[in-house]
């Protein structure tokens, strides 16, 4: 296996090199020093914070696609930018991670995440944006690097990425060309940001570890499991489910858990009668996966109802339970109230801070709420919790089945 950290060069430094006639140092050193002016304008020394300070315009931060190379000259370019290091950059790749979308500018979009995400995350970045209805079949591509300053601050840590423009027919080419681009001796993570769609390509699929998607905005669940587990039967069960749906509910699920850890609290599990989940306008399939983790985990079963915002269950008692679904303007899930005839259980997002206040005790009565960590729910905290973890998502899947048909 090839070394995980190699010698490189960022190819922004490269061309910033090249348009302005600097040395390759010049250029580095030009990089850095906007860098640390940036940090410096965003955090102002701690003497000065109670002086009046003359105001200043913002500094963006700008990104680009990069350098445009012919496609079968990319991995020349690639060797040739990193060639010119001359140690001044590391580049480091832990995965390869390819981003797939149809939405237009999704490239520009996804750059600047992929730039948040190698910050904790190094990889090898390969962004495509397919314009499958366009009438003129084109491909064009770019290469890039996320550079980020080492925690020592000697060198740059690069993760180099490649762009990929495809249009029209060449859509079909996307497996030759993202396995084309591979580190060969790396896991291989596919976001997938559209609705998959039939036909699942088995020449794609048999070669993913691991395929990352957002069954938040899913038209029909059911459906887009149906093909996930297709895939899963083409890559002979190899393929790693991710949902960030799921992920999102880490912060929730973790704080309702916490109450039932000691083992004295076990007996209050039986003697659940209430539930209510309150979820933000687009995010019902969250509320209801939320409710599927605790059916799978209490082994309750899924009963059908015509009423769009109750999930009714058995419990191994024989028992019914009725769980409501609020919707609220707020997080993806907003508050949780599981309650026995003697106590109530509270799980709600506080208004200050990304954090939770949780509180147990007896209907009405006054509480002290403690506070938990709640997560974040943009595309690069989801991400990057992720991209932390390892192995199968068992309980994942086993929440699905018991909703999947409710969904």
């Amino acid at each position: 296996m090839r070394p995980m950290l190699r010698v490189a060069h960022a190819s922004r430094v490269a061309s910033a090199s090249r348009r302005n006639n600097l040395s390759l140092e010049q250029a580095i050193h030009s990089l850095l020093f906007t860098q640390q002016k940036f940090a410096m304008a965003r955090t102002p020394s701690p003497a000065r914070e109670t002086r009046a300070l003359p105001s200043m315009p913002a500094i963006a931060e700008t990104y680009s696609l990069g350098l445009s190379v012919e496609v079968s000259r990319i991995d020349q370019e690639l060797k040739k930018l990193w060639q010119e290091s001359q140690g001044s950059a590391t580049r480091a790749s832990l995965v390869n991670l390819a981003v797939y979308s149809e939405d237009s500018g999704s490239l520009n979009k996804n750059t600047q995440l992929m730039a948040k995400i190698t910050e904790n995350h190094a990889c090898r970045a390969i962004v495509i944006e397919a314009d499958c209805n366009s009438k003129e079949n084109r491909v064009e591509a770019w290469i890039s690097a996320h550079c980020h300053v080492s925690s020592v601050g000697s060198k740059q840590v690069c993760s180099e990425q490649i762009s990929f423009l495809l249009k029209g027919s060449c859509t079909t080419l996307l497996p030759s060309i993202v396995f084309s681009h591979l580190d060969s001796d790396l896991p291989f993570y596919l976001w997938w940001q559209e609705e998959f769609r039939e036909p699942m390509d088995p020449q794609l699929w048999t070669w993913v570890d691991r395929v990352i998607y957002d069954s938040q905005g899913w038209r029909d669940f059911r459906a887009q499991m149906r093909l996930l587990e297709s895939a899963e039967q083409e890559a002979k069960q190899r393929i790693v489910l991710c949902d960030l749906n799921w992920t999102r509910l880490d912060g929730v699920r973790f704080a309702l858990a916490q109450f039932f850890d000691h083992p004295a609290s076990h007996h209050n599990l039986a003697k659940i009668n209430k539930l209510r989940i309150d979820f933000a306008p687009g995010y019902r399939s969250t509320a209801v996966l939320f409710a599927g983790w605790l059916a799978a985990q209490l082994d309750w079963h899924g009963e059908k109802t015509s009423v769009l915002n109750k999930l009714s269950f058995v419990i191994p008692s024989g028992s019914k339970i009725d769980i409501e679904l609020r919707e609220r303007p707020g997080e993806p899930i907003g508050e949780v109230a599981m309650a026995t005839p003697d106590v109530e259980f509270l799980v709600a997002h506080a208004k200050c801070g990304d954090l939770l206040e949780v509180s147990r005790g007896k209907p009405g009565e006054k509480r002290m709420p403690q506070l938990m960590p709640a997560g974040k729910n943009d595309p690069v905290s989801l991400m990057s919790e992720e991209l932390m973890r390892g192995g199968p998502h068992h309980v994942y899947l086993h929440a699905v089945n018991r909703v999947r048909d409710l969904l």
